[in-house]
């Protein structure tokens, strides 16, 4: 057994639900390891727990499981709007929310969400931005200003699988993005921020 194994046999089960849209997304998408999974979803439900906001903004909803996660979290009346530009997608997603009792605090926009977010009017408590990393920037800049002044914005992906450790080719958008993007938070004074290496780097930002 390794440590990432031990971890797993000791906290919170995944839920049903979870554990079947895994099994499935698996089988009928390409990228299912783009998904949250069992360790993370029980962190972002846990952040939720903890903090309590009222309304949540992601970016990036895949295939639903980590928004899944944060609705689970969410107080009574809470409630999470979630962003996804591939419209392919849509049908795979409202089919895993319809089975959920959550189903009532998920609210899903289609497209572009830099189109999408100045459009919300919205204040949110928190944020996550789990989407294209070419355009974290982008998306960061985005949402601060839709993030109430000791509000919470968590960032995934911000270690890359240890790629901003090393020079990234010029053609590599995607770890550039994330680079870009972790130099812009570390310099950005109106915050404090913090890097949880769990499984591919989750960034905590405190909106000051």
């Amino acid at each position: 057994m390794n440590i990432d194994d031990y971890i797993i046999n000791h906290i919170d089960k995944e839920p049903p639900l979870l554990a079947a849209l895994n099994r499935k997304a698996h089988v009928d998408l390409l990228r299912p390891r783009m998904i949250a999974g069992h360790l993370q979803g029980r962190i972002l439900k846990m952040l939720v727990r903890m903090y309590k906001p009222q309304r949540i903004l992601e970016i990036g909803t895949y295939t639903g499981y980590a928004t899944l996660c944060l609705a689970e979290g969410l107080p009574e009346g809470g409630e999470i709007h979630t962003v996804e530009i591939d419209d392919e997608i849509e049908d795979f997603i409202l089919n895993q929310f319809d089975k959920s009792d959550l189903k009532n605090k998920i609210h899903l926009h289609i497209g572009d969400a830099l189109d999408l977010i100045p459009r919300l009017e919205d204040v949110f408590d928190m944020a996550f931005i789990d989407a294209d990393k070419r355009d974290y920037c982008e998306y960061y800049q985005a949402v601060f200003d839709k993030v109430k002044k000791g509000g919470i914005i968590l960032a995934d992906n911000t270690l890359w699988s240890e790629k901003v450790l090393e020079e990234p080719h010029p053609n590599d958008k995607q770890t550039l993005g994330i680079i870009r993007f972790n130099k812009m938070i570390a310099e950005d004074r109106r915050i404090e921020k913090v890097i949880l290496p769990l499984r591919d780097g989750l960034t905590i930002i405190y909106k000051k």
